[in-house]
């Protein structure tokens, strides 16, 4: 615990914001960037590498494998970068534009409201304005009820285009669509004077803080663990400061891509129904219309629900990442199709500060550090200055997840690193955002029909 004057330190790196929501920051700005030599990285994130898992990976005791994907979810809600890239030139944050509401507000969701992208939404009568548009308001009936609305060329009607990327995220988009539904119908059950725009409003905000609450109490203890999550919210953000919510890169560009080592290559997504490949013809076409039920996603078998099926555990969070994520089959091997030479190349391109020197700054003991440099070496790279992501991966392996009771579980989850880094970014956005639940009412408490991702996911699933 960083201390000053024998009092806790609240926030004490303020200089990395930036003045705009909509750009990118730092959460190290006084760190030095690390650099590794591209040819470096290439080796170590090579197919047959030491970063391959080969056919057989071990998965964790305990996070249900649809986190890893509920995960991106999140990503798609809060950030994207449609300018830059890893083969560029040195990315200054200032000039990075997020072009999402850096914000856990489900604008991936809502797009800009019913007034501004009407086509999003039904109209007419009680729920007119205020549900919104499914494929089975289509009428076409089969799969259709099945999807999302498609305009004529198949192109989903979303307010994220990267929600149609894969069978997983898109069968997430239309559960949380089918939520806000079902919240709708709930809420003017209760009240039938809640109609049109004011059911709209008050349904949003339900659906948005109940999906916040999962992704704090349920999602963040999964990944970052317990003890950190409530350190942070009893005692305060150290390293992710400013007066408005804004993306660190150390978050998007490395932490937030643990979940590359936590996927597996083959997921079973219905019960009793064969496992599929992640980039198979059921599960990896995206943007089109569903035309296999073989890919519609039951989601009691990804998350842990009331149904208390044997859910699919997701891949442990290490050094090691499914064979075909290393040779990407829709990117050309010429443009590095290897998925962890990307992620390291975009540290090298953001300037991001070496893992292990960022483990310095927040006072980690010298024995830690010694360990994941240990594996690190082992894998052919050098002990100072390592790429931030691939210390967060080897961090996790070495040193895990921190527990209630003071232990740590390798592989369960990041360590304590990567958690301070992630649940520090996420519960900073809602701290900074007045429309969140920790923003606006910090006594709220969701129903308990809704008080975990897997039932928000399954309470209106037919």
């Amino acid at each position: 615990m960083k201390t000053l004057s024998g009092l806790y330190k609240y926030c004490s790196n303020r200089e990395g914001a930036p003045s705009r929501e909509d750009r990118f920051g730092r959460m190290f700005p006084n760190i030095a960037p690390a650099y590794v030599r591209p040819e470096v990285l290439q080796t170590v994130g090579a197919p047959g590498g030491p970063m391959d898992t080969g056919t057989q990976k071990k998965r964790t005791k305990g996070v249900p494998v649809g986190m890893i994907f509920f995960g991106q979810f999140v990503d798609h809600d809060v950030t994207l970068d449609a300018t830059t890239s890893f083969s560029q030139v040195v990315a200054d944050t200032g000039d990075i534009a997020n072009v999402r509401t850096p914000t856990l507000d489900l604008d991936c969701i809502y797009g800009l409201g019913p007034e501004a992208e009407p086509f999003l939404y039904t109209n007419g009568g009680t729920f007119g304005g205020a549900k919104l548009l499914t494929g089975a308001d289509s009428g076409a009936g089969g799969l259709a009820d099945s999807d999302l609305a498609r305009a004529a060329n198949g192109r989903a009607i979303i307010g994220d285009p990267r929600n149609d990327e894969n069978r997983i995220i898109s069968q997430m988009q239309l559960a949380m669509i089918r939520f806000h539904n079902h919240v709708c119908d709930t809420l003017n059950a209760e009240d039938a004077s809640l109609t049109g725009a004011h059911l709209y409003e008050e349904a949003r905000r339900t659906t948005t803080w109940h999906y916040q609450w999962g992704v704090v109490t349920d999602f963040l203890t999964a990944i970052c663990g317990e003890a950190v999550v409530e350190e942070i919210l009893t005692c305060g953000r150290l390293y992710y400061c400013g007066g408005i919510p804004y993306i660190p890169v150390e978050f998007s560009v490395a932490a937030y891509r643990f979940g590359h080592s936590m996927i597996p290559q083959k997921i079973q997504t219905q019960t009793g129904g064969p496992d599929h490949d992640l980039f198979g013809t059921v599960l990896g076409g995206g943007f089109n219309p569903l035309s296999d039920a073989a890919a519609v996603v039951d989601f009691h078998e990804l998350f842990f629900t009331p149904a208390g099926r044997s859910v699919q555990k997701a891949d442990q969070l290490d050094t090691k990442l499914a064979s075909i994520l290393l040779a990407l089959p829709f990117i050309a091997p010429a443009d590095v199709n290897s998925l962890a030479v990307r992620n390291m190349l975009r540290g090298n391109t953001f300037r991001l500060p070496g893992g292990d020197k960022i483990a310095e700054f927040m006072e980690r003991p010298a024995a830690e550090l010694d360990k994941v440099r240990d594996k690190v070496e082992s894998m052919g790279v050098s002990r100072s200055g390592v790429p931030l992501w691939l210390y967060l991966l080897a961090e996790a392996e070495q040193i895990g997840r921190g527990e209630a009771n003071g232990n740590r579980t390798k592989g369960e989850g990041l360590g304590p690193v990567g958690a301070r880094i992630v649940a520090e970014t996420i519960i900073g956005l809602l701290e900074l955002d007045d429309r969140s639940f920790l923003g606006t009412n910090r006594n709220w408490s969701p129903r308990a029909d809704w008080d975990t991702i897997g039932k928000i996911l399954t309470v209106a699933q037919p």
